[in-house]
């Protein structure tokens, strides 16, 4: 006999978990179609040199990496950026530009398994290729607002930065060679403090100089709060071109988040948001959740503008994107008791209380189904009871009773399973408009 078990950090997914994932797939797919997203699959197993050297050195450790039958070098893509870069040069002939594209599917970490993250989870990415407008960065964050909304989460802070910036800044200081390890430390402040961001600073850049590192918490700790906080970023934009670049594209994006309307309590300016991954050259962002901000970042992304020199010599391809991780997203809105569980995708189930109605009862199963209401028929002439049970179990919004009394009288009788009332319907046309409203 074998023990039934899973590895550690991967996991089966129940149809608790899995139906609420399903429905806020079905949720983010409506709104990244209504900005013109279109889907595209790509394989979970790629060469491995499509993926080498795209991530964080940390990144770059997680890899699951390994020869295939055929001896060839291969690896499990560890985010749906990379191989959109190799699919983008290998398909530029089909593909009109600019291409906006969304992908949903598992990519593979080997990272230290804890709550809110897997070796194996769900990413749903959404990038714009083929421009350098800022306003697609600014459409970027747009989807980010739209998607959380559509999911009913209406706290929530999308923070942004731009690695102009702290690009420009490493460049002042003359510790440009330094820039990947500043980034990566930086990136943790909120995670670990201010006082070992600095002595990882000392330690993993040998900056000689204490000065350029109280230069860089300086910078990273200005919050747009601060009553000075205009003229403090004004006066970084003469430290040179590439961070007055950045600083002046940051005010262009937070312009037009106000011209359309996006509410100033949704995001933020954070100059201490790095992201990791070393790709990014331009916009940043990381979203937390206002009531649960310690679970981490549940959508970020950002602009890419060197991405596709790695498989192309024609020129490069420039893209913006973002990325919302399905589970952590699941598991932080469980801890905040926003998720109604249920373990059915029907949202009526039939019971079967008497088998001479047996027909009757599917009969009016098959003409909810064709009404575009899931329904589900108890298989069993069991007692009452026991077919509530079941009902409260797999989480039916909707219990629908068809027996001796209703035949009789000529009426379906409904319960509604989180108010209790009950109610009787003398047509089916009825019957349908309040299940629905």
């Amino acid at each position: 006999m074998r023990d039934a078990r899973t590895l550690s950090g991967f996991r089966d997914i129940l149809p608790a978990n899995a139906c609420v994932k399903e429905e806020m797939i079905t949720t983010l797919k409506k709104v990244f179609k209504s900005f013109g997203y279109v889907p595209i699959e790509t394989p979970h197993l790629e060469y491995a040199d499509v993926l080498v050297d795209k991530g964080s050195e940390e990144i770059q450790k997680e890899l699951y990496r390994f020869r295939d039958h055929g001896g060839r070098d291969v690896a499990l893509r560890f985010d749906q950026t990379v191989p959109l870069a190799r699919f983008i040069v290998q398909h530029k002939h089909l593909l009109a530009t600019p291409f906006k594209r969304y992908a949903i599917g598992n990519v593979f970490r080997g990272e230290r398994a804890q709550a809110g993250r897997y070796r194996e989870f769900t990413q749903c990415d959404f990038d714009f290729i083929g421009t350098t407008s800022i306003y697609s960065d600014m459409e970027i964050i747009q989807v980010i607002h739209n998607s959380l909304l559509a999911l009913g989460i209406e706290k929530f802070t999308i923070s942004i930065n731009n690695r102009k910036i702290l690009n420009g800044l490493a460049q002042y200081l003359n510790v440009e060679d330094k820039i990947e390890d500043i980034l990566r430390i930086i990136d943790k402040i909120d995670k670990i403090g201010e006082a070992k961001v600095r002595n990882e600073l000392l330690k993993a850049t040998n900056i000689d100089s204490s000065t350029s590192i109280d230069e860089i918490i300086k910078f990273i700790s200005i919050k747009e709060s601060d009553e000075q906080f205009k003229e403090q970023v004004e006066q970084y934009k003469s430290y040179n071109k590439l961070m007055k670049e950045g600083l002046e594209e940051l005010e262009s994006i937070i312009n037009m988040l106000e011209s359309i309307g996006i509410e100033k309590e949704h995001y933020a300016i954070d100059f201490s948001i790095a992201r990791g991954l070393g790709y990014y050259t331009g916009t940043v962002y990381e979203t937390l959740l206002d009531d649960l901000p310690t679970m981490g970042s549940i959508c970020s992304g950002g602009r890419y503008d060197n991405l596709t020199k790695s498989f192309s010599k024609d020129g490069n391809m420039s893209g913006v994107g973002a990325s919302i991780g399905i589970d952590r997203l699941i598991a932080v809105l469980e801890k905040l008791e926003l998720i109604k569980e249920h373990n059915t995708t029907a949202q009526v189930l039939i019971l079967n209380i008497d088998e001479r109605y047996v027909s009757n009862i599917y009969q009016l199963a098959t003409k909810l189904r064709e009404a575009e209401i899931n329904t589900e028929v108890y298989p069993d002439t069991m007692k009452f009871k026991k077919q509530m049970k079941y009902a409260n179990l797999q989480g039916h919004e909707f219990v629908i009773i068809l027996g001796e009394n209703e035949v009789n009288d000529g009426v379906i009788t409904l319960k509604n399973m989180d108010s209790g009332e009950q109610m009787s319907f003398g047509s089916f046309e009825e019957l349908v408009e309040n299940i629905k409203r």
